[in-house]
């Protein structure tokens, strides 16, 4: 599969639980305000691929190192479309993993702000489209917006491709 706009590989976890009533939670990360790449930014644990290791593997060591999730705590389920990231130039693979509800997580503070559980109900149901401006240039994408959290970018693409799977919500549009 063609991937637009990244060059580098990376991969991300979508750590998924369900929670005591039953709904379906996916877990993101608030990157810190003073990051060179994505500050402030919501995504799924991950990063660059180091050396040989596989995708899977890339995406669970981040997740270790990012928010303190075991790869032995992750049942991997399954993989979604990989996306691109047109200004930092990452081909993002992202890999859907089953955990147990009520984790407890160990914040890499150095990176991360803040760990963030949101239901998938409340992520579809504060989807729209909206014109962002980044780095002076504007563009209309599909945002994600919850409890003052937006979701956008990469970040929002694997999240409606994800919605779409899981409740049937419409696949998101691709840029262009």
């Amino acid at each position: 599969m063609e991937v637009r706009g990244g060059r580098t590989d990376s991969a991300v976890l979508v750590p998924l639980y369900r929670d005591p009533a039953g709904d379906l939670h996916a877990v993101f990360t608030k990157r810190r305000e003073d990051l060179r790449r994505h500050a402030g930014e919501i995504s799924f644990p991950g990063g660059r691929r180091d050396g040989d290791e596989t995708l899977i593997e890339t995406a669970l060591r981040e997740a270790h190192e990012e928010v303190g999730l075991a790869p032995d705590d992750v049942e991997i389920v399954g993989a979604l479309a990989p996306v691109g990231t047109f200004v930092t130039g990452f081909r993002i693979y992202p890999f859907v993993g089953v955990i147990d509800h009520g984790f407890e997580w160990i914040v890499q503070e150095a990176e991360v702000a803040q760990v963030l559980e949101l239901r998938l109900e409340d992520l579809l149901a504060g989807h729209s489209v909206k014109r962002l401006i980044r780095r002076g240039i504007a563009f209309r994408t599909d945002v994600y917006e919850v409890g003052g959290h937006t979701v956008w970018g990469a970040t929002a693409r694997i999240l409606g491709d994800l919605l779409a799977r899981t409740t049937g919500a419409p696949p998101p549009q691709p840029l262009g």
